[in-house]
């Protein structure tokens, strides 16, 4: 086993939990590729268009599925 591997199983559960966030999260963060302004506000408008578009159909297919059961289905009985 290498030393800093012998070292890290060695140290407690706090002082690992504190190296990762201390060490390892902002090492991962600068590897992060960030979207640009105009990237994001395209992004944001899609996903909001397809949030309104899937309310809708879900929407849509309550009313039908309501029809056909409520009305539909209570005339045979």
């Amino acid at each position: 086993m290498a030393a800093d591997a012998v070292a890290t199983a060695e140290r407690s559960g706090a002082a690992r939990a504190w190296h990762f966030l201390r060490e390892e999260v902002p090492a991962e963060l600068r590897k992060v590729t960030w979207p640009t302004w105009p990237e994001l506000k395209k992004a944001t408008w899609i996903i909001l268009a397809f949030v309104i578009v899937l309310g809708l159909a879900i929407g849509w297919l309550d009313v039908l599925l309501q029809f056909v059961l409520v009305k539909l289905v209570a005339r045979m009985f």
